[in-house]
């Protein structure tokens, strides 16, 4: 039985590049000890959107888990982004992920290609059944080209090792109807938020956490919105999320990881280049994001 609390505010982390766009291996550790320690991760994924795995080699996904894990050093969880359009790719490298002793595999609905749903549920089967890893699906269909529906998650969540969502449809309607579903299975199964700006509306819903890039910025208080929402005090966490709300959606004023990690380079922590095709922000809206980062008190 695949065991684990998904619960809470996970970081998906940036990949901090050198000048030369290599990995900067030592300003990935310094944000790993960041996320814990400043932004208080519950637990940290990388080679997601957030950290350019497109732009990532396979030996460099690798090295950048590792470095992860190595830092991590157990302090909290780490959900390896191991996804791919090819299931084939998927599968070996959810393997050397394992391998490397994640606690878990964050798998993106491939992109592309837009399979049928009954395609995504042979891609899904055929990696979780290659892995004793939990596996967390990654619905994004605005990157990917293609929605998991609420019935193919639901038959997903048959399988033994599958066990929540990060869910970034940014539609509340099928996220109500999937939490609807959900609560009546024989196993826990997680939805965690993936569109940042629906964290607290989810959470009201029975959301059971998010995986955030605008957590790399607002963890602590994200966290401080779990704690509130944990003990009843929905109008703490709704002052959270309204006080929050400019910077996150600043955080989105142009692709994802682009405002991120400028914002992170504002605050003084490593981030370094954007591999092609992503470019630095445009003047008006690194201004802006200044504007709003500013008036949070983050610089």
């Amino acid at each position: 039985m695949a065991q684990g609390n998904w619960s809470g505010i996970h970081i998906p982390i940036i990949t901090p590049f050198k000048d030369d766009y290599s990995i900067d291996d030592d300003g990935l550790r310094r944000l790993v000890d960041y996320c814990i320690d400043e932004q208080k991760a519950d637990g940290l994924v990388p080679c997601g959107t957030t950290g350019e795995s497109p732009t990532l080699s396979h030996e460099e996904h690798h090295r950048v888990i590792e470095i992860v894990m190595q830092a991590t050093a157990g302090r909290v969880p780490v959900i390896a982004g191991t996804g791919s359009n090819s299931t084939h790719d998927a599968i070996e490298m959810t393997k050397r992920a394992e391998q490397m002793g994640v606690a878990a595999s964050l798998q993106v609905t491939p992109y592309y290609n837009k399979p049928e749903q009954h395609g995504l549920i042979a891609h899904f089967e055929a990696i979780a059944h290659n892995t004793s890893l939990p596996i967390i699906l990654y619905n994004i269909p605005g990157r990917t080209g293609r929605l998991i529906d609420v019935k193919t998650m639901l038959e997903l969540a048959k399988i033994d090792n599958i066990v929540g969502v990060k869910d970034a449809a940014a539609n509340i309607n099928q996220s109500m109807d999937l939490l609807q579903k959900t609560r009546t299975l024989s196993k826990k199964f997680y939805v965690l938020s993936g569109e940042d700006a629906l964290t607290y509306p989810l959470l009201c819903l029975g959301g059971d956490g998010a995986i955030a890039a605008v957590a790399h910025v607002i963890g602590k208080e994200l966290h401080e919105m779990m704690q509130a929402m944990a003990r009843g005090d929905y109008k703490a966490a709704q002052d959270i999320h309204f006080r929050t709300l400019d910077v996150v959606n600043a955080l989105f004023i142009e692709s994802n990881p682009v405002p991120v990690k400028t914002a992170m380079e504002m605050m003084g922590q490593p981030a370094g280049k954007l591999r092609l095709p992503l470019v630095p922000m445009r003047p008006e809206t690194r201004e802006r994001l200044r504007q709003c980062l500013q008036a949070l008190g983050k610089i």
